[in-house]
Order: structure tokens, then sequence, then C-alpha cells
């Protein structure tokens, strides 16, 4: 069950909005068999929609944004709840925006960035005259990080993404500090819609009592899964595995001096990713009553 199956369900309308070509990475594939329809750049072109920027990539982070817009005002007015999934295009390389929009000295990532910070900004001010706003939770979170190589086995602190979930009116503005991983974030958007659900979602509501502090970080060869307390449990091929203690401020990797638990973060990472991995072959992520 992904989170558009779920929501889907429970009567909303559920849309996958992305500036590009969703053939791209199997993208239409993919949310279209988890319960989402799809409105990419072709869909639109052939709906007779013009962008007013584009590059390789795609249309604007602005224009996609109108779409956003566009379609939660049709699901409004149609009295339907929605979750409308929105990926940008415009921090990637080319690196290329509408004139006027952010300070001209900003180039390559850093004026991506800015770019689609003011995208966002400019997307969250329109909705607020909508009259869904009031009822609307909006979830800003980044899909992956730009780099994680470097001199460490496991760069700790390049895994670091933001999320900023925001409903004025309904979520009090506070600071989360626990560690906590992405997919975390369908859980937790959950509990805080008090949606009840069916599901084997792999992560955690971490605004729940008794969450215990994680993330999961990887690359092409490893897989770890990173305590709370800096434990790093780094899992490799050929059923090798290493442990270190991360320093979480400055991403420095310290042998472990062997701890009585150290076996039992091990045990918890290999349960977590070989579970998920028989799960998904066996169908169970699929279909959660397998």
């Amino acid at each position: 069950m992904h989170l558009g199956s779920v929501l889907k369900q429970a009567g909303y309308d559920t849309a996958f909005i992305y500036g590009g070509d969703g053939f791209f990475d199997n993208m239409n594939y993919f949310f279209g068999a988890n319960g989402y329809r799809l409105v990419d750049l072709p869909r639109q072109l052939a709906a007779g929609k013009k962008p007013t920027f584009a590059n390789a990539w795609g249309v604007c982070d602005e224009d996609s944004f109108a779409w956003s817009l566009e379609e939660a005002d049709k699901a409004h007015a149609a009295g339907k709840p929605f979750h409308h999934f929105v990926m940008t295009t415009s921090n990637h390389r080319p690196y290329t925006w509408p004139a006027g929009k952010i300070d001209p000295k900003l180039v390559n990532r850093e004026g991506g960035v800015a770019y689609t910070d003011y995208a966002i900004g400019a997307f969250l001010k329109a909705a607020e005259s909508k009259p869904w706003f009031k009822d609307t939770v909006f979830v800003i979170v980044s899909d992956h990080c730009a780099s994680v190589a470097g001199k460490n086995e496991l760069e700790v602190r390049k895994y670091q993404i933001p999320l900023f979930i925001w409903s004025p009116g309904h979520i009090h503005a506070r600071r989360f500090d626990p560690m906590m991983s992405q997919i975390d974030t369908a859980p937790t958007v959950l509990g805080l819609l008090n949606l009840p659900y069916t599901s084997r979602f792999v992560g955690s509501d971490v605004l729940q009592p008794g969450y215990q502090p994680r993330a999961f970080i990887s690359n092409y060869q490893k897989v770890a899964m990173l305590r709370g307390d800096g434990l790093l449990t780094v899992l490799k091929p050929v059923r090798n595995a290493t442990q270190y203690q991360a320093d979480l401020a400055t991403g420095a990797l310290t042998p472990r001096v062997p701890t009585p638990g150290d076996d039992e973060a091990l045990q918890q990472a290999i349960d977590f990713y070989q579970g998920t991995d028989q799960l998904f072959n066996q169908g169970g992520l699929a279909n959660p009553k397998r």
C-alpha cells in the first residue's frame, strides 16, 4: 500500500503532478499502479496547456504549482478531499529558470534551490486565497540529497534532507529534532490526519509516544541503519557488516568498540532490510493482508 492507495480508498482525489515526462524513471507506471491519476507535461500539452518556461527536464516549478492549484480547485469544486503529489524539476542541471525571479548572482545548484524556494513561496501565497486552504496540510520534502560521496564509508551528514509540514490553524508551529527517515513521512502525515488505515508502511509515525529515532542510508553497494545515539550499522555484500560510532555533528566515523547491544542493532538492521525485501517480493507490501 502506498500513501496514494490509502487516501484513494478514503475517498480522496489522488494525483501525481510532474513538470516533465512521467515516462522518465518509470514514474508514471509506479504512481499509476499506486492509486494516482497522472498529470505530466505530455498530458498537459495534449490538453492545450502552454508552459511559461521549460528546459530539458520540463516546465519551471511555477508552472507545476499552477497545475497543482488548478487540480485542487477542480477537486474542491467536486466536493472531494485531495492528495496531490507534486514533483518539481528546476533544481536539476542545466539549472535554468524564468528571469527576474531570484538574485541573478545565484547560479547552478544554489540558484536552483533559490528558485524552487521562490516557487514554493509563491504557490503557498496563492493557496492562501483558496477556499480549500484552511483544511489543507502542505508537506514539503526533498526526494533525495545531492551527493553522498566522501572519505568515510558512508557520509552520514550528507543524507540530511528538509521536511516541512504546514497547516495553519491545525498544526502548531514547532521544530522536530529527533532523527527520522523519509519513509516516516507518510505514517506521520496520516497520524496528523487522524485517519485509520491498514498498510505495511515500514516507516513510523514519529509523533507517537515510544518512537525510537533512527534513519536508513545507503549507496550503490551498502545499506545502513543509523540510530539516534550515533550507532551506525553498515551491511555490505557477501554478508559482511561493520559498526561505527558516528559523530552526528561532524559526520566523523569511529570503529565501534564492541558494546552489549551491538549484536541486537546488527540484527535489527538486517531485519529491516531483509524483511522489507521479502515483503516486496512476496507481494506483502501491496497487500497488507498477505
